[in-house]
């Protein structure tokens, strides 16, 4: 595999993707500082396919971005594969307001292989190439410029083994015959909306007891203020506002300015200075929030009560021993609140009832709840033992 030097400027880029966009997939990887920051700020692209890999510098003067966007949004034909790709897809997102797309995360491709929910990326070169990859730059700071050779090198190598494992991996799915199991994950982790910071809705995050409208709704404005305070100056959202103090604010709103200053968790320059005023506006201009935007307790967490949870217990009984029956990662057959609503009585919109989720768990997870399946012990060992009636 050829690998090129640092690239620095929009011509060698250009050429770099138009060789890449005739390949059957690229794997993408990035390096990232937001400790101190709202925004992720994007300090290095590496991208690779069978024949080539390249770091690309973004905070290089006057280099041109687009080429390489263009390939990771608008071409349909390039697969683009991530390991763990949440945060490398975000940044894409905040850059085009699109996400990479076909693409394709081998952490969730090793959890249908059996090799656990949240392989991390040490252990999947490992067990794929037999390499012990050199963790030596893992933490060093990736926008002091200049780059070292070590450092390039590092980053580089993320791409090329996974260009590398990606190949091994896709023989395995087609010969397991799970790959079409991926394709509903796979859209889910590109869907745009998961990477959307709507103000609106980011009071959902905030932990609160009160279910009064007239305190969610001064938590929504809280939350919108603070998220745009936030956004404005680039800095973390915690840094404006700790969610703990967020939420006692809406529950105990003060009078006036001047009382913020007894407020904790905030600075007393608030009584009297510009982003308190802020604050106390958004508290002002909020309105109790309306019933169809209340949040429902069913609709978050099904009410189980005592039975139900008993069943909910069952029901993770049998996702094990499913999952180590067809050896593979028990979240991707089904999540906790899936298996709660299903003892709840919940019977539309579940993963688990449809498509290969159904065929591998969802039927005898509903032959179970409604009493034709059991468990029986047999020779020392757990049984699943069908009933000839449902009860």
């Amino acid at each position: 595999m050829h690998i090129h030097g640092l690239i620095e400027d929009s011509v060698t880029l250009a050429e770099l993707c138009k060789r890449l966009a005739k390949s059957d997939f690229i794997t993408v990887d990035t390096e990232f500082m937001r400790e101190n920051s709202y925004w992720p700020e994007l300090c290095l692209i590496q991208v690779a396919n069978d024949k080539e890999a390249a770091a690309i510098d973004p905070m290089a003067p006057n280099l041109d971005m687009g080429p390489l966007l263009e390939l990771m949004v608008n071409n349909e034909d390039v697969l683009k594969v991530f390991h763990a790709g949440g945060q490398d897809i975000e940044i894409v997102y905040n850059l085009t307001g699109k996400t990479p797309h076909p693409m394709f995360d081998t952490q969730v491709a090793a959890m249908a292989l059996g090799q656990g929910e949240q392989i991390g990326y040490s252990n999947l070169v490992d067990t794929y190439l037999g390499i012990v990859v050199d963790k030596g730059a893992r933490f060093t700071d990736w926008a002091r410029r200049p780059l070292d050779k070590r450092q390039i090198d590092y980053a580089i190598a993320d791409v090329t083994h996974l260009s590398a494992i990606f190949p091994k991996m896709l023989e395995k799915l087609r010969k397991s015959g799970r790959g079409v199991w991926l394709d509903q994950e796979m859209e889910r982790i590109s869907n745009p909306e998961n990477y959307r910071n709507d103000p609106d809705q980011v009071w959902q995050r905030v932990r609160i007891n009160s279910r009064k409208p007239e305190v969610l709704g001064r938590l929504k404005a809280l939350a919108r203020w603070r998220e745009l305070e936030a956004q404005g100056k680039d800095l973390p959202r915690g840094r404006i506002v700790k969610d703990e103090t967020l939420a006692d604010i809406a529950a105990n709103p003060p009078r006036k300015q001047s009382d913020l200053a007894k407020v904790r968790g905030l600075s007393a320059a608030w009584a009297g200075n510009d982003i308190g005023g802020r604050m106390m506006a958004a508290i002002a201009e909020s309105k109790p929030m309306p019933a169809d935007e209340m949040p429902g307790r069913e609709e978050r967490k099904p009410s189980l009560g005592k039975d139900g949870a008993l069943v909910a217990d069952l029901l993770k009984l049998l996702l094990k021993i499913r999952a180590k029956e067809v050896n593979v990662a028990p979240r991707l057959l089904a999540r906790s609140e899936d298996l709660e609503a299903l003892a709840s009585g919940v019977r539309k919109d579940l993963p688990i009832l449809e498509g290969w989720r159904y065929e591998q768990f969802g039927r005898d997870a509903l032959a179970l709840v409604e009493g034709q399946l059991g468990f029986a012990v047999r020779n020392g060992k757990l049984k699943m033992s069908r009933t000839e009636d449902p009860a």
